[in-house]
């Protein structure tokens, strides 16, 4: 599964005005594992940058004037997405600017969402977590991704945290295979076949936490019940987990 986090800085908000995409930051995670096969680009947008947006992101008219345009790196920028799941932050707006920047290079351009399927972050959050902030930074906080060095927006350096917390947001067991003979594949999941234990093995040595254990492991499924609004299934009724009591 090839997935590429995505995120693009631009002159302004609204390519129907004319504003110009100015930075594209890309991450590519395969079987979610960060690759390190990145594709970035600042490009010269032949226009001006809003001041609005100069104080966004930091990205100046005179830093972009000897960069490339979006028509020197389309080719290389389609051969990377094609055929991935692009994973995007409020995706309306990056997918709108990409499809106009390439109706700009080639007249009757394929659109993003027909190359690639396009998930958007945004949605799956308030989803997720309806009523709250949603925002990159808000996720940050409420899946622990570290953002300091995020004192500007930048494309890549917010693909990079999105790519964090979008593993964050869809965690959990992928897959049950142990990698041993005989397992089963059932659908996109793999199950170890049952394997029958000798009678005569030794006992399991019970290793309990210690106290200093016990309230880290407490304190970790009370920041998951805050984050999930009470729905954490390890704690019990009483909202105490029942680690180091034997239970």
């Amino acid at each position: 599964m090839r997935q590429i986090v995505l995120d693009t800085e631009t002159t302004g908000l609204e390519p129907q005005e004319g504003h110009r995409i100015i930075e594209i930051g890309c991450v590519e995670v395969i079987d979610r594992r960060l690759t390190g096969n990145n594709f970035h680009q600042y490009l010269q947008p032949d226009r001006q940058i809003d001041a609005g947006a100069i104080e966004v992101h930091g990205i100046t008219n005179e830093f972009l004037r000897d960069k490339q345009r979006f028509s020197d790196v389309a080719e290389d920028f389609l051969s990377y997405v094609s055929g991935a799941e692009l994973i995007i932050h409020n995706a309306a707006f990056d997918v709108g600017f990409l499809d106009h920047e390439l109706g700009l290079w080639r007249k009757h351009a394929t659109g993003i969402a027909e190359l690639c399927k396009v998930t958007d972050t945004l949605k799956m959050a308030r989803e997720m977590h309806p009523g709250q902030r949603n925002s990159l930074d808000a996720l940050c906080k409420r899946y622990d991704v570290d953002n300091s060095k995020r004192d500007l927006h930048g494309a890549l350096l917010d693909a990079e945290i999105l790519a964090d917390v979008y593993l964050a947001m869809t965690g959990g067991q992928e897959s049950l295979q142990l990698g041993g003979p005989g397992s089963i594949q059932t659908g996109p999941r793999q199950f170890e076949a049952v394997r029958r234990l000798p009678a005569d093995r030794p006992r399991l040595r019970i290793v309990r936490a210690n106290e200093n254990e016990a309230a880290a492991h407490q304190a970790r499924l009370e920041a998951i019940d805050k984050s999930s609004g009470g729905q954490c299934v390890w704690l019990n009724t009483s909202g105490q987990s029942s680690v180091g009591s034997g239970q």
